[in-house]
């Protein structure tokens, strides 16, 4: 089988035409001069397109059959949505906020029936399965946003699967180049592409994998286009030549991230480091076993929500702002948001999403913006 490096350069070409470039067109027109079929589906954006070889090359990395949409929210919404009216799903209780409130607001609807838990807990998962009777969905997100819990997939697809429910997968942590969501049974791999794949802080694109031919890719597909979720051509013209280099963006920021998780466990003034590398991270043996990386997201705490605040104000080279996985590296302290605060992130938790910088650079960054906010 062709590595999945080499996939990322590879798939979604063009044909090999003499003369013809070595690219997918950026075509931006919306309208197309009739001529049947297949100027119909280009027209949707199925065939021919920025977004079609997109979806190639995601689905080719995947193992599946991917699907873009405008947005990793639209993408979201659009599995929810497939979701027969009346039906349970069982979602995380800290993971990305606009997920947890699409799912809520189902629920407040008395569109669907929402059960919250831990969903690193199998045990607890399982029951919150049984507790809803008729479910439908098992929406995962693992490594949680922003406690990085891993879920048990194997043990909670197969629990799922035997109940009758779908099990989705947001995988956006990952990329394809750490977990393979498709490989463990789950149904649906649900992408905020604007973060790691695209990886230049500049496209607003989503995605859903799915294996070729299911029903639930299908019923995706009809959604996405009925609900005019389409990405335009510019974002998924972006978000292929991201991913591209994918492969290599990701080995450099996992690679700082372990690093500095290393570094700051040995710091005085930080109380706790999360890396999924670290050996005595809770979920590090669970992250070994199915991950083929630990990710480039760490966190850490200072033990008081103001100075937590005053590193993330005193960063020179990293940005203090808001998503994850660009080339940049991020940081900022998440219970600044009601929303995650609200949901159990404590006020005094970083998140630094660690992009493709000399280490030793970010380190000295880190280092004088603890000093700083020590002493202010």
């Amino acid at each position: 089988m062709t590595h999945r490096r080499t996939l990322a350069v590879s798939a979604g070409r063009p044909p090999r035409t003499p003369g013809a470039g070595v690219n997918a067109p950026l075509v931006t027109s919306t309208t197309h001069h009739h001529g049947g079929e297949a100027v119909y589906r280009r027209q949707l954006g199925t065939v021919d397109s920025e977004v079609s070889a997109f979806e190639e090359a995601l689905g080719a990395l995947e193992g599946g059959q991917a699907l873009a949409f405008a947005s990793g929210t639209a993408a979201t919404s659009a599995v929810f949505d497939v979701v027969p009216t009346g039906s349970g799903i069982v979602v995380p209780d800290v993971c990305y906020y606009n997920s947890r409130v699409v799912a809520e607001e189902a629920g407040d609807d008395g569109r669907l029936r929402v059960s919250v838990v831990d969903t690193s807990d199998t045990e607890a998962t399982c029951a919150a399965m049984d507790d809803l009777g008729d479910v439908a969905l098992l929406w995962l997100e693992t490594p949680s946003n922003p406690m990085l819990r891993v879920s048990d997939l194997a043990a909670l697809t197969e629990a799922a699967h035997a109940r009758g429910a779908l099990v989705a997968v947001d995988s956006t942590f990952n990329t394809p180049f750490v977990l393979r969501p498709l490989e463990f049974g789950a149904d649906v791999v649900v992408h905020s592409a604007t973060k790691y794949i695209a990886g230049h802080s500049d496209a607003l694109i989503g995605a859903t994998v799915t294996r070729p031919g299911s029903d639930v890719g299908e019923r995706l597909t009809r959604r996405r286009h009925r609900g005019g979720a389409m990405p335009g051509a510019l974002e998924a013209f972006l978000a292929l030549r991201g991913l591209r280099t994918l492969p290599l963006r990701m080995d450099a920021a996992q690679a700082g991230a372990a690093e500095l998780a290393a570094r700051l466990s040995q710091h005085p003034a930080v109380v706790e480091v999360r890396h999924l590398s670290l050996p005595d991270d809770p979920f590090h043996d669970r992250a070994a076993e199915q991950m083929d990386g630990y990710g480039a997201v760490l966190t850490f705490r200072l033990g008081d929500a103001a100075v937590a605040e005053r590193v993330c104000e005193s960063v020179r080279l990293i940005a203090h702002a808001t998503s994850l996985g660009g080339v940049e590296s991020l940081i900022e302290r998440r219970a600044r948001y009601a929303g995650d605060a609200a949901h159990g992130v404590p006020d005094d938790l970083v998140r630094l999403s660690v992009g493709v910088e000399h280490v030793e650079d970010l380190w000295a960054d880190l280092s004088q913006a603890i000093g700083a906010a020590r002493s202010a």
